[in-house]
């Protein structure tokens, strides 16, 4: 399972990342976002791949999981 982190970083770049984890770690990714709109993006394109999508929100920050 790979662990990405997007803090900080507005969109596309994490969907870019996701995507990019997501072709080195087939079975799913775990990528932390902390903005709405990255959770929104990255959410949409792991369930678009065909992922089982559970966000885990946090102060300011969330932990998506994106498994196949």
């Amino acid at each position: 399972m790979k662990e990405v982190d997007a803090m900080g970083l507005s969109c596309p770049e994490p969907v870019i990342m996701a995507k990019r984890a997501l072709k080195d770690s087939p079975d799913g990714i775990d990528i932390r976002v902390d903005n709405v709109a990255s959770k929104e993006n990255v959410s949409r394109y792991l369930e678009a791949m065909g992922c089982k999508v559970d966000i885990v929100e946090g102060k300011g920050e969330w932990l998506i999981k994106g498994r196949r």
